[in-house]
């Protein structure tokens, strides 16, 4: 429904509003004089008599006339022939317009259509809040003014928006995956995942995606204790997930034997890797370097660190984390502090906890940094 206001109106705020303004119209008259015939034509027609009536309204917005061309009726049939699986993933797929820089267009989508607010977002892409309510700003306005047409694009173009969409997926997932956990937010990735792999049966990194969800989200009843948060290597693994780890090693498989060799098929594996017992940390970490090469993220490195810990001993891992700039990221320091911790380096692992103590936000995170401050005396 937004994402054909806005092609219609082609104003993401004004879309927005009318969209809101002709649920809160539903939820008065429906229940009063039924459901219509077509809900979803109803709702696309009220909300665009809304913004019609709104634009008259506001006679000082001259440019704004433009758009009383657009005829005024009280309900219009809607041509909702798809062939996609899910309304929602035709949305995403719609909002991931090609004329946006794919960082624009995945924020722009996840905050439209994905739940997140904007200091969600501005945490999933590792900048300040204000950065990133600009970048939203400046993207809404581009397509305002260069006139980018929002309509679902046909199935010959979808593979030029799919790693936007893919994207956006993801960062759902990793937002209701990461404390404070939202199972609703990550139940919704997998749902999408899922729709996407239907739609898409050929893509590898759609059932790499789809296997990535899965195999941590297997985890998520063992990741908590009393409200206290658990580390992969001190979880019960009899609270793991069996149907859902096979099901992501199955998604993995269909990923490989298609060929798959890109970051979210690789991302799987190595979630694969960890629910074996005992992990394989040389091919962890050789995942993490192959992943790294692929995404250039300094990220993926901490994680590579973190193996190489563990395969090589933590004085090989300390000195990749020394080398990345991720100054104001909390798991770096988080990280290093284990490590100081585990040579003897008692007062420099102090020092990193506390850095790491200053840039967290949830409380669970806060309370498990606490307890490795206390353990260190």
């Amino acid at each position: 429904m937004l994402a054909t206001l806005i092609g219609l109106l082609g104003d993401f705020d004004l879309a927005e509003e009318a969209a809101q303004e002709a649920f809160a119209v539903a939820a008065e008259r429906w229940p009063r004089d039924g459901v219509p015939a077509n809900p979803s034509s109803w709702l696309i027609s009220t909300a665009r008599n809304r913004a019609i009536d709104r634009i008259r309204r506001d006679r000082t917005l001259v440019e704004k006339t433009k758009l009383l061309d657009v005829p005024l009726v009280t309900e219009d049939p809607v041509d909702e022939t798809t062939t996609f699986p899910d309304e929602r993933l035709e949305l995403i797929f719609t909002c991931c317009h090609p004329a946006l820089a794919t960082e624009a267009q995945v924020a722009l989508t996840l905050r439209t259509l994905g739940g997140l607010t904007t200091p969600e977002i501005a945490r999933a892409f590792l900048v300040p809040e204000a950065t990133m309510a600009q970048r939203l700003v400046r993207a809404k306005r581009k397509i305002k003014a260069a006139g980018i047409p929002f309509r679902v694009p046909p199935d010959h173009l979808l593979p030029d928006r799919l790693a936007a969409v893919l994207a956006v997926v993801y960062l759902i997932f990793n937002e209701g995956y990461l404390p404070p956990t939202r199972v609703d937010l990550a139940a919704e990735a997998i749902r999408l995942g899922r729709a996407l792999a239907e739609l898409m049966p050929d893509e590898p990194e759609v059932h790499g995606l789809l296997a990535m969800m899965l195999l941590h989200d297997a985890r998520r009843e063992a990741r908590f204790r009393d409200g206290d948060l658990v580390l992969l290597a001190d979880q019960d693994r009899a609270l793991w997930d069996t149907v859902r780890i096979a099901a992501g090693r199955e998604a993995l498989d269909r990923a490989i034997a298609l060929r798959g060799r890109g970051p979210y098929v690789v991302q799987a594996a190595i979630a694969s890797l960890h629910a074996d017992e005992p992990r394989d940390w040389a091919e962890i970490a050789a995942l993490y370097g192959e992943l790294a090469r692929l995404t250039g993220s300094p990220v993926v490195e901490l994680s590579r660190a973190v193996a190489v810990a563990e395969d090589e001993g933590p004085e090989a891992g300390l000195e990749i984390v020394d080398r990345l700039a991720l100054e104001d990221y909390r798991y770096l320091h988080a990280t290093r502090g284990e490590l100081l911790r585990r040579l003897g380096r008692t007062e420099e692992a102090r020092d990193a906890y506390g850095r790491a103590l200053a840039l967290v936000h949830e409380d669970a995170e806060r309370r498990l940094l606490e307890r490795k401050l206390a353990e260190l005396g």
